[in-house]
């Protein structure tokens, strides 16, 4: 899968690149490894997904299958100096594109309440609010939305 738009595009990538860009976002503190992430897509169908600005690696999207219809994406980013530039849209657009070739028809997402821009475009893109989960702190309270997939 491959999609590109104005020096941006989107593609397949290794355990190893996404991981790589996953330790440069100021969001994620934990030190994740590849066995780590390995360890959680082992039995699922997964979408490892790099976005790249002029060459220059920006985001990444992974998720997984939950069931036969349902698919989970997991764990994302942007570098900062990339936000605001299309990079997120663009990555949740190969993701569902990809999510509905392959024959699920709900994706479902967990996101936290502090990360607001990532809330607003879900929301924009048609995701509902499904679950509130409450985690200590009001910002830390995760959210679990859900978007039915044409089919």
């Amino acid at each position: 899968m491959h999609f590109q738009a104005e020096g941006l595009t989107v593609q397949h990538a290794s355990l190893e690149d996404i991981l790589a860009l996953y330790h440069r976002l100021p969001e994620f503190d934990d030190c994740r490894s590849v066995v780590d992430l390995q360890t959680r897509l082992a039995t699922n169908q997964t979408s490892q997904l790099i976005a790249c600005v002029n060459g220059v690696p920006a985001g990444f999207k992974l998720g997984y299958a939950l069931g036969e219809t349902e698919f989970y994406s997991w764990l994302g980013g942007v570098l900062p100096e990339f936000r605001r530039d299309g990079v997120a849209q663009a990555l949740l657009a190969a993701q569902e594109k990809w999510a509905m070739e392959q024959g699920y028809r709900m994706i479902t997402v967990k996101t936290r309440n502090k990360f607001r821009g990532m809330l607003m475009m879900l929301l924009k893109n048609g995701y509902q609010l499904m679950d509130i989960e409450q985690k200590g702190d009001p910002d830390d309270y995760r959210l679990l939305l859900r978007k039915s997939l044409p089919g």
